[in-house]
């Protein structure tokens, strides 16, 4: 049902029941101590003390330590350079020959 259907009676009849139930919340709030319409508080956020950050900061220092005394020291400064694979200058015309037969081919289908 619309509001602008309704009949003025209707309307002054639905402001009137409002107003009955607004009382009734009312007296109900001060029956059971507290207003009936309040919400739940909101929940307060969490947050750590300095200290207790400082004890966790600790604790996560001598776990890495203990992880990298763990690990054997193989590593050097610098990795070693992989050799390159060598194409031979016979793979190299094939590749290059098969290539501009590709090109060739595309350009020719654009045209």
């Amino acid at each position: 049902m619309n509001l602008h259907d309704l009949t003025i009676n209707q309307l002054q009849q639905a402001a009137a029941i409002k107003e009955q139930i607004d009382k009734l919340n009312k007296e109900l709030g001060s029956i059971l101590g507290a207003s009936a319409n309040s919400k739940a508080a909101p929940k307060k956020k969490r947050t750590m003390s300095a200290s207790v950050k400082r004890k966790i900061a600790a604790a996560q220092k001598t776990r890495w330590a203990n992880l990298r005394r763990a690990k054997p020291a193989t590593r050097s400064a610098k990795p070693a350079a992989k050799a390159k694979k060598k194409v031979s200058s016979a793979t190299k015309a094939k590749l290059s020959a098969k290539l501009k037969a590709f090109w060739a081919a595309k350009k020719a289908g654009k045209k």
